[in-house]
This record gives C-alpha cells, structure tokens and sequence, in this order.
C-alpha cells in the first residue's frame, strides 16, 4: 500500500512556491509571503511573480518554471483566468500539490464554471491535489506554515479546523489566540473542486500531531464521500461538527406527512450519528466539545456526580443535567457514611454533593475520592465558587490529584481573576474544565453522545436480513408498472401490495367501483369494516372527508359509499376517483397508533423516520430519524429517541406492544428502501401497535425512476455490509474455506492472523519489522468503508469460532477510476490456492465498482506473490524511488 498520503504535499510541504508573490503588504501575495515569514516557516521559500526581481532579500522568479529547486506545494493567488495555465505548468514542474487562493470559478456563471473544469483537467492530468480555489488557504503552526492570507497566526495544538469558509476561519482565530486555544491545523476549503472533506478526513484521521477534528459545514456536495471521510476519521479520534443553515427559509413541498415533517436538518443529524460524530450549535460549543472529547474520557452511562462548595450553581447543573436527560447518580448508602466522616454535619447528603463554602483542598480530594468510588457514579463535575477562605489553585491541585479510577472528570472554576491560575494548572493536566456550570455539564453531554454515536458507527448491518424472505422482484415489478403508466404515486392497492412483498403485515382491502361491490366486499372481509376513497392525486384521504370507520351493517355500507363519492367530489370536484377501499376494521383494543415513514434527502438520500402517528401527526411533530440499512441495535435507537416509546411499554391498563413484531416491520422498511432506489417518499400510517403484534391499515408511495450504475446501493448515503459478496468452496483435501468481506468484530481474529504470520510474510505485507497491529491499525483494517475500499478474508473452522488464513484488500484512489491492493495468506496454508481466490473476489468486485485498473507493490524477492500476480495477468515494472520494489497493475 502507498507509503504516505496524497496529501502529504498539502500538509508537509518542504518548500513552497507563493505565485502572485507581491511586496506590498495589503496585496493578498503580499500577505501571504508576509504570513509564511512572520510565522517562521521552516522550510524554502520561492516567490514567483514577472513584475519583480526580488521582493525583499529573496529572489523573484518570473514563473514557476525558472525555480531551481523541488518545489512541493505551490501557493497561487493571480487572476482567476491564468490558474489553468499556472497549474499546467506546476505539473510539469513536478509539482504535487496546490493551493488557489484565487476567486471566480464555479461561483462566477457559465464563465466561472468552464474555468473550474479547465482547472480540473489541468490538476488531474499531472496528478496535482488542488485545495481550493477561493479559500483563505492552510496553517500547519507545528512546522511555521501559514500559507493563508488572514491577519492571524495560529498557536501549536491537537485541534484540527476544517471549514468551508474562510471568514470563519479567520473568526475563531481570533477567538483562539486569547483563548490560548492550539491546532494541528486550520484548512480553509473555499469551493472543493478538488480536496474535499473526505480526502481531509482521510489525511487527519492519520495524522499524528491531531487528537480531535473540528469542522464546520454549510453544504455538503457529495455525500457518500463525506459520510466515508467523517466515519473513516471518527473511528480514530473524536470529530465536532458545527452546521450553517439550519433552518430553511422555506419548506419544501411535499405529498406525505413524513415529506412534510423530515427537513434537510434532520437528516444531517441522522448522518452525523451514524458516522459516530457529535454536533455543536455555536463556537464555544465547538470547542468545549473537542476539549472534553479529545481528553480520552469516555463513558460508561450517563450518572452524574455533582460535587461542589455552594448550592447554587449545583441546582443550576441540575437544571440542565435534566434538560439533557443526564441522570444524577444515587449515591449507595455505604458512599453516604463515608461523606458523613469526611464533610462537616451541615453537607445535605445527597447528591448534589455540597461540601460547604469553607472547604479547603484536603476535603475536596477526600470527598471526590470517595464518591468516585461509587460504583453508581460514571461521571463527575466539580464546580468551585470563590469564597472568602477558599484556595482555588490548591482546590484544583487536589481534584487533579484524585485517582479517576477510569472515570471523566470536569472542573468548573467559576469567576476570573482568583480562579485563572487554576485554569492554567487544568489546561497542563488535560483536565477539562469551564467557566460556568451550563458548560460544564453540555460537555458532558456531548461525550455522553460521542459514547452512543461511537457505538452506532460500529454498526454495519446489511442491505437485507440473512433470514430475509422478501419478494424483491415482484416488489420491482409493481414500481416499475406505475413508472410505465407516467405516475408517481401508488394507489393504496398498490401501496400495500409492495409492503406485503416485503412481508409487512397490512389490514386487507378490496376496491370497490359501485355500492354493490362494496356490499361484497364487506361481507367477504367481515364486518365492521372501514370505506376509503380511492384517488390517486388525493394525499390525505381524511382532510377531504374521504374516510368511514367502524361501518356494522350491509345499509351502511351501501350509504357510506354514496355519501364518501359526494362528499369527496364536492370538495375536490378535481379529483380522480377510482371507486372505494373497504378494509376490515383494525382490532384497536389497547392498540397505539404509529408512523413508519421514508423521505429522499436530496443530499443523504433515503432517510427513516419513526414516531407517533395518527392524524394529528404533523401537530405532534413526534419523530425520530435514521439512515438505512438498519439492524436490531440501530432500530432500538431510533423508537427510544421519540416521546411515544414510553407509551410502548406497559403504560396503567395498556400492555407493553409487540416489540419484537415492530422491530421487524422497521428492518423490513429498512430493507425496501436499500433494495428500491426508486422509492421517493413513504407513509405507514396509521400502523396499528399492540401486545398481539402490528399492522398496517393505510399506506402510500411515492416513486420516480432510479438513476443507473454499477452500485446498486448509489442512492444511499451508508454502503450496506455487502454478505452477497460472501463465498465457499473447498480445498482438494476437504477442508471447508469461507471468503467474505471483513467486519469490524474481526479484529480479533485479524490480531491472530498478523501474529501468527512469519518474520518474512510481515515483512513483504508491511515492509517493517511489526509484532502486532496497533490499536489503530486494527481499527483501519476492520472498520472499513465499503464503498471506497474492500478487504476479503478466508476463514476456516467454525463460524463462532472462525480462524483468518488470508486476506485480500484494496483502498481507491483520489481518481476513483484506480486502487491500490494488498495480499497476505498465512504461511501454513500458502500454495493452495487461496491467495488467487482472494484475488479474484478483489478484483470481481473492484471491476463492478467501476474501478478501472489495480496496483500494488511488491518486495522483489517476493517470488511467489510475483508469480501469482502475474498468472491474474499484472504487469511488473521496478519502482522508480525503490529498486528492491515492484510495481505490479493490471487493467480490471
């Protein structure tokens, strides 16, 4: 695999080349030139510019061409028209990275946009990573690199910063220096015609100086990319996300309640979570976040330990504590004696835990000591008040002092002048603190969610269930026969028809097109039974007065469906009356009424929502949101974050539901919308949920033609864990071997696999001497991203059980037309064919992706791994940096 990231130019540039170079301070050239000096870089520095000579005591060149050194990163800030040309002529110079200061490209009309394809062409024809254009550029402070135009520098840290605007960036500069806030680094990302977030992510998940990301976003272009980048990234350190545009000015129109309900926000959030990240709604926010989260902290459950030496700002923690559903903890009765001992009679005993005004340091380390080991606590703030004989710096020496035991820590310090130097002495523990108690307490929050968000990251269910018994094809055929006839929408036959190809149990319906067929149809469902308008450009049958309940005789129907045609025409003498749905009643005894429904984001694509529902859904705004594929934990999730979970449960005279029954129907919806990229919008409702199980009485569809390709799963955001990609066979000797995707459980036995591997076999797959993966690496190799990057492993043995004997795996290229493959078979099972299986499956699947060639590098006395890629068909050329080192590829 490639030795250093594409980006390495970008981030590590030992020489830098400023084209559009100027000696005047308050030109952007200028300041950038004035930036890199002032912030010490270094490494080389060459101006370029054809109006000077020299600027300063440096040499001027007149372009990029003239300069007589390797230059690594060029820095260009000319007229929007000349960047094509200048980057041309960086690639010919053998130049690998590029940042475009300069504005007017997809922002400036048909002009613009033809000159940011001209760029484009130009960056990938001599593989040049191009950061911008229109940004305010990129600091790196650890190396002096500030090759921006802003008036700020950047103190050293273990924040990185990535944010679409630039203005931004130079605002929480501003904001950091006094805060005395560091960072790794501050990447200004203007229009991302080229880097974009993913490429970022993938670089500063690996990078050592930084321990937590900070982004801020305002639109996201390609999701599939940013979701990889966020995920890859979030399973090696804590990501912050803060979002613009929140609220739309507008809504958007739509023709179900869940179009009407799911705005872009929710389905941002409902991203966020399962690429295991938090979100914060302001700056402050933003960092207290990453200084909690980049602590190491983590948490076990959500108890919280209040401890301080005053009332009043532990009520105020309390408060919001509460309003974040945060749990104070019940201390046991053996921690309450033990405070009982320690703290005079006064303290309250309970929990908060108020050791009084007078408190010196000693009782602050014995107090916090004892409470710590409470199995009931997780967690712990300690606040502090300036008082009259209070020591704060001593204080926080004491609280830093105390064993943890593994538990998150939080100091709040309130006031400024007394308690500064205790905020010093925190900032050197890496012990997070705040200012105030309502600070205190949403950091604790956000590590409370960064624990759940981590947890559904690890989640990779597939598209459908191994036991899965859906009509797909029948299911397709249904949508595809309306898209046939020009409509967009299901009738309720329809509808329904496509939810029980998905084994979705729904209340049996028949149309009827005259009063007699009502009649019949009501005698052969059995009485009492509900009469429905039938329309297809009717989308709430009720608001029209097109719905009859609980109909008990053969007179009543016949009435019911001359009154519902009336009825429905006079309101909307529009419509387009295809007759009337007469449906057995619902059995509604101890029943609550839910809503299963789908939208398509335009930006994540499909997105599930769950709530209560009824028709007073769009009042009761109860939902929660979820991108597919789901499983069992995912859906779990989703109904508890919703107010109508509590009524699921045994509830006064009410029966827990069915949960089990509603857990399937949510797979199964989940499975629908993986598998039908046609579908637009869905409404269950009302599905009807009690002890017996649960039902569907009225559903509707709405479709639109899929877009084509190679991925099936293109129109979701999350690439589902792909088990058809799973294989068997067996070895001339019997023995059973099993091919399938990794998964993040196989860590463990991917661990075995590495350790069990001969000093050689580890030394042609890693090229290092390497005793076991790291944490880190484990998490890389197991924790992958299916849609950019796939690892095969052969397994033997049995499947609670299974011992790994070879694996096989690609990374894609910034391209995303190439990759670059890797190979390993334990040496106990070499020579039997595995590895040109493993190879095969590699390449099968590399090839249906659209991946069009495949590259590797190979240890020349690696005789063997030459000779098997050379039977697949690679070529082979030597390496032009390495001579003991072979390039293999091969077209797919």
């Amino acid at each position: 695999m490639p030795s250093s990231h594409t980006l390495e130019s970008l981030f590590a540039a030992e020489s830098i080349a400023i084209i559009g170079a100027s000696p005047r301070p308050e030109a952007v050239g200028g300041r950038l030139l004035r930036n890199l000096i002032e912030a010490g870089y270094r490494g080389r520095i060459h101006p370029v510019n054809p109006k000077y000579a020299r600027i300063g005591r440096r040499r001027c060149h007149p372009d990029i061409g003239a300069v007589d050194d390797r230059v690594e990163l060029a820095v260009i800030a000319t007229p929007a028209a000349t960047v094509p040309g200048i980057l041309r002529q960086c690639g010919e110079h053998g130049i690998s990275a590029a940042i475009v200061i300069s504005a007017g490209f997809g922002e400036g009309g048909a002009e613009g946009h033809q000159r940011q394809l001209d760029l484009l062409a130009a960056a990938r024809a001599y593989d040049l990573r191009v950061l911008g254009p229109n940004c305010l550029g990129l600091i790196r402070p650890h190396l002096g690199l500030n090759a921006t135009f802003g008036n700020n520098q950047a103190l050293p840290g273990d924040v990185a910063l990535v944010s679409q605007s630039g203005a931004l960036c130079t605002a929480i500069l501003d904001w950091a220096e006094p805060n005395q806030v560091g960072f790794s680094a501050v990447v200004s990302m203007g229009d991302a015609a080229d880097v974009d977030f993913g490429d970022i992510l993938d670089f500063l998940a690996l990078d050592a100086r930084t321990r937590s990301i900070l982004l801020y976003v305002e639109g996201v272009k390609d999701a599939r990319r940013f979701i990889s980048g966020l995920r890859a990234a979030a399973r090696m350190k804590p990501v912050i996300v803060i979002k613009a545009g929140r609220h739309a000015a507008g809504s958007r129109a739509a023709s179900s309640h869940t179009g009407a309900l799911v705005g872009a926000d929710d389905v941002f959030n409902a991203a966020l979570e399962r690429a295991g990240v938090v979100r914060a709604y302001s700056i402050e926010q933003l960092f207290s976040a990453a200084q909690m989260l980049s602590s190491g902290h983590r948490l076990r459950g959500n108890r919280l330990l209040i401890l301080g030496n005053a009332g009043g700002p532990g009520v105020l923690a309390t408060d919001r504590a509460s309003e974040l559903d945060l749990a104070l903890a019940q201390l046991a009765p053996d921690t309450i004696a033990a405070l009982d001992q320690a703290l005079p009679a006064q303290w309250p005993r309970a929990n908060p835990v108020d050791i009084l005004g007078d408190a010196e340091p000693a009782r602050y380390a014995k107090a916090l000591d004892i409470c710590l080991a409470d199995d009931g606590v997780d967690a712990a703030l300690v606040m502090l008040t300036p008082q009259g004989m209070t020591d704060p710096l001593g204080c926080a020496e004491a609280v830093i002092g105390v064993e943890h035991r593994g538990k998150p820590v939080t100091a709040c310090w309130m006031g400024q002048k007394q308690v500064a130097p205790a905020w010093s002495r925190f900032a050197e523990a890496h012990l997070p603190y705040f200012h105030t108690p309502e600070a205190a307490i949403e950091a604790l929050d956000y590590l409370a969610k960064y624990h759940r968000n981590q947890h559904l990251l690890m989640q990779v269910p597939g598209s459908l269930s191994p036991h899965a018994e859906a009509d797909i094809e029948g299911a397709r055929m249904i949508v595809e026969g309306v898209l046939n006839e020009g409509r967009d929408t299901l009738t309720t036959q329809e509808s329904k028809a496509l939810l029980t190809a998905f084994r979705i149990p729904v209340m049996p319906a028949m149309l009827a097109r005259d009063a007699n067929e009502a009649l019949v149809a009501a005698e052969t469902l059995g009485f009492p039974v509900a009469m429905k308008i039938a329309s297809r450009n009717l989308t709430h049958k009720s608001d029209v007065g097109g719905v009859r309940l609980d109909i008990r005789t053969a007179a009543g129907v016949r009435a019911a469906y001359r009154e519902l045609l009336d009825g429905v025409l006079k309101a909307r003498p529009d419509a387009a009356l295809d007759g009337i749905t007469v449906e057995r009643m619902a059995d509604t005894r101890n029943a609550r009424e839910l809503m299963i429904g789908v939208v398509r984001d335009p930006v994540f694509g499909p997105a599930i929502s769950f709530g209560a529902g009824g028709t007073q859904v769009e009042i009761l705004k109860d939902r929660a949101i979820a991108l597919p594929p789901l499983n069992a934990l995912l859906i779990d999730s989703l109904i508890e974050r919703t107010r109508v979970s509590r009524l699921l449960r045994d509830f006064r005279q009410l029966p827990a539901i069915d949960r089990a029954a509603l857990t399937q129907v949510l797979h199964r919806v989940s499975e629908l919308v993986c598998e039908l990229p046609e579908i637009r919008e869905m409404d269950i409702n009302p599905l009807i949920a009690n002890e017996r199980g649960v039902i569907a009485v009225d559903a509707r569809f709405v479709v639109a033609p899929a877009r084509g390709g190679p991925d099936p799963y293109a129109h979701m955001a999350i690439h589902p864990y792909p088990a058809h990609l799973a294989q068997r066979w067996q070895l001339a000797d019997g023995t059973d071997i099993r091919i399938r995707p990794i998964r993040p459980e196989d860590a463990e036995v991917e661990q075995s696999f590495v350790l069990g591997l001969s000093e050689e076999s580890k030394y042609f797959r890693f090229r290092q001497t390497l005793n076991a993966l790291t944490p880190e690496m484990l998490v890389r190799f197991t924790q992958i991203d299916y849609d950019r990057e796939m690892a095969f492993i052969a397994v033997t043995g049995p499947e609670d059980a299974e011992t790994e004997i070879g694996v096989s795996r690609y990374i894609v290229n910034p391209d995303r037309e190439s990759c670059e493959f890797a190979l390993v078979v334990a040496d106990a099972w070499q020579r039997k064919g595995i590895g040109s299986r493993l190879m095969e499956a590699l390449m099968r699947t590399a090839h249906d992706r659209g991946i069009k060639r495949m590259e590797g590098e190979v240890v020349a006395r690696n005789q063997a791994m030459l000779a098997l890629v050379a039977r697949l068909g690679f070529e082979k050329r030597t390496h032009p940096e390495d001579s003991e080192v072979r390039v293999v590829s091969r077209a797919l």
